[in-house]
C-alpha cells in the first residue's frame, strides 16, 4: 500500500461518488476531495465548458494531472472523474491504492443523469451513449477496483457502509 488517499472511488458519471465520498469520510473522520472540483477551480471554469472550448483530449490531459496530483497529496477519501481510468498511467498509479468501484444500471443512469446537459458525452442520446461509455469503461473500473459496490436502489448511506464494509475500514 502506497501513501495517499486512504479510498479511492471510481464509477460513472452520477453513480454517487461526491456523495458517498463525502459520507466515507465523515465515517472515518478523514477530508473528503473530488478531482472533477479540483480541475473546476484551478481552471475557473466547468468541465462542460473545458470539454466545449478545448475538446476531450485536452481535458483528459488535464484530469490527468489532477488525479495525479490529488492521489499524492490526499490522505483521505477521494473521488475521481468517470473517464478518469482511462488513461493508462493513471489506472497503473491506481494499483497501490484501495480504490471501490461504485457500479449501477443503465435503467438508474438515465434516471440519475440522462437529463443533465451540464454532461457533455451524455448530451445526444444519453441511454445509448451510457451504454456505449460503460462497454468502454467497465473492465477498467473493475480492473482498477479492490471491490465492487453496486448503488442500485441504494441509499447513499447504504451504499457508504457498504464501501466500508469492503474495504474492511472501522469508523472514527
Amino acid at each position: 500500500m502506497t501513501a495517499g488517499p486512504l479510498v479511492v472511488l471510481v464509477g460513472p458519471m452520477g453513480v454517487g461518488k461526491s456523495t458517498v465520498g463525502v459520507l466515507v469520510a465523515a465515517r472515518l473522520g478523514r477530508t473528503y476531495r473530488d478531482t472533477d472540483d479540483d480541475i473546476v477551480a484551478e481552471q475557473g471554469r466547468t468541465i462542460a465548458d473545458i470539454f466545449v472550448d478545448e475538446g476531450e483530449p485536452a481535458f483528459r490531459a488535464i484530469e490527468k494531472s489532477a488525479v495525479h496530483k490529488a492521489l499524492a497529496e490526499h490522505d483521505g477519501v477521494l473521488a475521481l472523474g468517470g473517464g478518469s481510468i482511462l488513461d493508462a498511467d493513471t489506472r497503473a498509479l491506481l494499483a497501490g491504492h484501495q480504490v471501490v468501484y461504485l457500479s449501477m444500471d443503465v435503467e438508474e443512469a438515465v434516471q440519475r443523469t440522462g437529463l443533465n446537459v451540464a454532461r457533455p458525452l451524455l448530451a445526444v442520446n444519453p441511454r445509448r451513449q451510457w451504454r456505449e461509455l460503460m462497454e468502454a469503461r467497465r473492465h477498467l473500473y473493475t480492473e482498477v477496483a479492490r471491490a465492487v459496490v453496486p448503488t442500485d436502489g441504494r441509499t447513499p448511506e447504504e451504499v457508504a457502509q457498504a464501501v466500508l464494509d469492503a474495504l474492511e475500514l472501522k469508523e472514527a
